[in-house]
Formats: structure tokens, C-alpha cells, sequence
């Protein structure tokens, strides 16, 4: 498959060969064809779209564009506030929830010009890593159907790999842009926690979300992480670090003397797919071959510790956000009920699937006071030396690279019987999440089946624009 990319887009919008109206009503036109199959977009916003795009048309006209993505189309994750816009977060309990206001980088696409034509469909809460927790049906994988595309960010995976958009955004916990960019053959990246800001993203786990970008090309996504990036009062996380243009500087460097890190024990993991293997070392020969130096590292804690450390304090985090939705503020609220107790248990009960009951069940388990230093304390310390593992890998080299998942897209409902199974699919990812550093994933080959295969370099904190530039030199020798 191949479609326009956002750049291809901009350079004709700018030389006057097409119209924002064009390009909206094309993007619309491949939703209304590709959508009811591949379930990307839970909400299409077709009229506004139509109308921001004849705004942006003027704006051009006059010569007064707001700035280079004036007039792209893009769609948003279903777990981003769009001012008026259904946010469903794919769950029945906010099944008719829309927020007053736009979270801080949709409000930063539409003060650029940006044209939002929908939003995503995604793994409930973004709890899950194939978008089969969906309240409202899973996405399917373009490339195969009846395979999945990753979660929990699936629909805005899809959206990108079918031609809908020509980017979009996904929020990133433990892997959820990255490993559906790796399922469906598109760039995804996560940025440095801080890097963006969270406000009016719906908090799955308040120390590990972070929003970032997918797209067609490490080129677009650099363009969109600029443009959604920076710090914003509205966050007291968000970081207070310069946003350099990382889409002027993509291209610099060179792959002639790049230090990149090939974590030991990542490539030692038992259930790896032997075509993801050999796509990942034909991908670093390759880059050797440009003068790249491929060095050894060890990451064993990362390895060995990430997926426990993450399903508790990720689960811990979700139990506390997700304690407000109670049927009494907003959301769904059980009909029928004798008082507020029942309203409150029965409301939940029927507005949560049964993956969001699973972590608040277990977040709830290891906060209690019996469990909570066996458990999460211990936990909180093994992120401590997950982060010393990117560390001290990272004063070696200058990114690292490793797998994003251990396959290629599995089968729709292969894994929905096996909890263990579903959440080791993201045991690449994981680690990165609780580092707080920066990552992304792009794709380097397919199976034999002609499924997508990812490969994830990581960088360190802030690091984004050596991450960006390594990516782009690698993309350009596996091309």
C-alpha cells in the first residue's frame, strides 16, 4: 500500500495543484469506502471538516496560511477531548460524553489549521495491545483483515496504513503508538514523557501517558511532533525544554559513525518470530553498511522486569483514574437503581468492559495496605533500575535499537482467552514507557505472509532530534 504522505500533501497544496476541500473530500471518500470494514474511526466529523478545510483554502488564498499543515486532514485518538465531539474512550460508560473543550494538541492542530476528519478507534481506556477491547468492535489490520492492528492506539494505526489521513495521533502508556505503527507499517513515535502535553487526554496511567504521532514517513512525524510538542501550564508535568524544528534538522546527520545500541537480551527473548529476527539484523547490516557501528549493550533489568513492573503500577494508576467514573458527574448511569451505592456499583459494572474491570481490579489489589510494599513499592523500585538500564546503555551509544513486538499482527481473538499472552505482545515496549525516555518505530520489511515488521530505536530524555535523525537515515537505507 502506498498513499500520499503529509509532506506530498503540503507541497501541493502550496503550489497550488490541489485544494484543502480536495484533500479533505478525498480523505472523506476513502473513509466512506475503507471505514465500515476496517473500523479505524469511531466519529467522522465530515461537515466541519468540509467547512475548517474551505477555511484554510481562504486563508491560503489571501496568502495568510496559519502555518505548513494548514488545511491536512488528520484524525485523533478517541481518548483526546475534541471540543463538541464525541469522546468515547471506546467505552459504553462515556458512550455520549462531549467534552466542553479540546485538549492541549488538538488545540494546537487547529490553531495550526489542521483539518480533523474523525476520531480513532482504540482498545477501551487504551487498555490493551490489540484494539479487540474496543466497546465498540475492534479495528481490523489493512493489510489483513481478520488480523488485528495493535493497541491500544489501532484505529489511528489504520487510519495512516489505509490512506484515510495522512497522519494521525495516538496516545503511547506501554507501547500503544509503537507497537500498532509496527502491526500496520507505519511510522509511530513516543516522545519523551513531558514532551507533550497531556492535558485533556482522558488519564490511563498518569506517569507513563504520552501522546505522539503516527504517519507515513519519520519526515511527517517529525513535522507533527513539532507541532503538538512544548510546554503547557495547563500540564504540571510537561516539560519546560525547547522544542527545537525538528523537521528542518530530520535530514542532517549521517549514518557514518551512529552508535547504535543492539540491547543482548532483548534479541534473547524466548517466542520471538525468527522473520521478525532476520528483518531487524538485515535492517542494522544495512545500516552498517552505511558506516553505522552496531554495539552490544545490556538491558537485562528492562528485559526481565519491565512487564511485571508495568501491569502493577499501570493497573495502580488506572484503579485512581478511573475511580471518577461513578455514574453521578458524567458518563453512563444505570437506570433502575434503589440508591447511591448500587447506582455507583451497577453503573460501573455495566458501563466497563471486562479488560478495564481486570487492571482496576488489580491496581485496586496492589494499593490496598496488605499489598501495597510487596507489591507496588517493589515495583516502583525496579522502574528505578529500568531507567539506570537506558542510562547506562545510552552513555554507550547513541540510540538503541531492539524489536517492537515479538510477531508480526496475530489473528482477531488468538489471544483474548490468554491475558499473559496479550500483554506479553508489548514486552519490547513496555520499558521505554517506564524510563520516560523517547522511541519510535518503523517499518523495516514484511513476513512471508506480507505482514508489517517494526523496528524500535530508542533514544534518551529530550533526545528527540537525534532519534528523528537516525530514524530517518535508517528508513532511507531499508526503503
Amino acid at each position: 500500500m502506498s498513499f500520499p504522505t503529509a509532506h506530498d500533501l503540503i507541497a501541493r497544496l502550496e503550489a497550488g495543484e490541489t485544494t484543502a476541500r480536495q484533500a479533505a473530500e478525498a480523505s472523506l471518500a476513502t473513509i466512506e469506502r475503507q471505514n465500515p470494514q476496517l473500523n479505524a474511526l469511531l466519529a467522522v466529523t465530515a461537515e466541519q471538516a468540509l467547512a475548517d478545510a474551505d477555511a484554510a483554502d481562504a486563508r491560503r488564498q489571501a496568502g495568510k496560511p496559519l502555518s505548513r499543515l494548514d488545511g491536512v486532514p488528520i484524525a485523533v485518538k478517541d481518548n483526546m477531548c475534541t471540543r463538541g465531539v464525541p469522546t468515547t474512550c471506546a467505552s459504553r460508560i462515556l458512550e455520549n460524553f462531549r467534552p466542553p473543550y479540546d485538549a492541549t494538541a488538538v488545540r494546537k492542530l487547529r490553531e495550526a489549521g489542521a483539518v480533523l476528519l474523525g476520531k480513532a478507534n482504540l482498545d477501551e481506556f487504551a487498555m490493551g495491545s490489540s484494539n479487540e477491547f474496543s466497546a465498540f468492535g475492534p479495528a481490523r489490520n489493512p493489510w489483513n483483515p481478520e488480523c488485528v492492528p495493535g493497541g491500544s492506539s489501532g484505529g489511528s494505526a489504520v487510519a495512516v496504513a489505509s490512506g484515510m489521513v495522512p497522519w494521525s495521533l495516538g496516545s503511547d502508556t506501554g507501547g500503544s503508538i509503537r507497537q500498532p505503527a509496527s502491526f500496520c507499517g507505519v511510522v509511530g513515535m513516543k516522545p519523551t514523557y513531558g514532551r507533550v502535553s497531556r492535558y485533556g487526554l482522558v488519564a490511563f496511567a498518569s506517569s507513563l501517558d504520552q501522546i505522539g504521532p503516527f504517519a507515513q514517513t519519520v519526515e511527517d512525524a517529525a513535522l507533527l511532533l513539532e507541532t503538538i510538542a512544548g510546554h503547557d501550564p495547563l500540564d504540571s508535568t510537561s516539560s519546560t525544554v525547547d522544542v527545537p524544528k525538528y523537521s528542518e534538522t530530520v535530514r542532517n546527520g549521517s549514518l557514518k559513525g551512529l552508535k547504535i545500541g543492539r540491547p543482548v537480551e532483548f534479541f534473547d527473548v524466548q517466542g520471538v518470530d525468527p522473520e521478525v529476527t532476520a528483518a531487524l539484523n538485515a535492517a542494522l547490516d544495512k545500516a552498517a553498511s552505511e558506516g553505522a557501528e552496531i554495539i552490544d549493550v545490556h538491558m537485562p533489568i528492562a528485559t526481565e522486569y519491565a512487564v511485571s513492573a508495568y501491569y502493577i503500577i499501570a493497573a495502580a494508576e488506572a484503579s485512581s483514574n478511573l475511580a471518577r467514573y461513578d455514574g453521578a458527574h458524567y458518563g453512563f448511569r444505570a437506570p433502575d437503581t434503589a440508591d447511591i451505592v448500587e447506582m455507583f456499583s451497577k453503573s460501573r459494572a455495566q458501563g466497563f468492559g471486562a479488560e478495564v474491570k481486570r487492571r482496576i481490579m488489580l491496581g485496586t489489589f496492589v494499593l490496598s495496605a496488605e499489598t501495597f510494599d510487596a507489591y507496588y513499592v517493589r515495583a516502583q523500585k525496579a522502574r528505578t533500575l529500568i531507567q539506570r538500564d537506558y542510562r547506562e546503555a545510552l552513555e554507550k551509544v547513541d540510540v538503541i535499537a531492539a524489536p517492537t513486538a515479538p510477531t508480526a499482527a496475530f489473528p482477531l481473538g488468538s489471544k483474548l482467552e490468554d491475558p499473559v499472552q496479550m500483554y506479553l505482545a508489548d514486552i519490547f515496549t513496555l520499558s521505554l514507557n517506564l524510563a520516560g525516555y523517547c522511541g519510535l518505530s518503523l517499518p523495516v520489511g514484511r513476513t512471508s505472509a506480507g505482514l508489517p515488521i517494526g523496528l524500535q530505536l530508542f533514544g534518551g530524555a529530550f533526545e528527540e532530534t537525534r532519534l528523528l535523525q537516525a530514524a530517518w537515515q535508517v528508513e532511507q537505507v531499508v526503503k
